[in-house]
């Protein structure tokens, strides 16, 4: 018991020493990784249907 106790306790004491991201840089993050993810979307749909098409022909 006192091993898991003191899990907690080092994960408290480790997380205070963690750098968070400013509010800022969380909203460049995200923007990023939205862009990113449809960036991707519009690629592979695209050459689904490219593909997709080859088939039918």
């Amino acid at each position: 018991m006192k091993k898991i106790a003191r899990f907690f306790v080092d994960v408290k004491k480790e997380l205070k020493r963690v750098r968070w991201p400013k509010k800022k840089d969380m909203i460049v993050y995200s923007t990023a990784t939205v862009a990113s993810l449809l960036f991707f979307m519009v690629f592979f749909t695209i050459i689904d249907t490219v593909l997709g098409l080859m088939k039918v022909l």
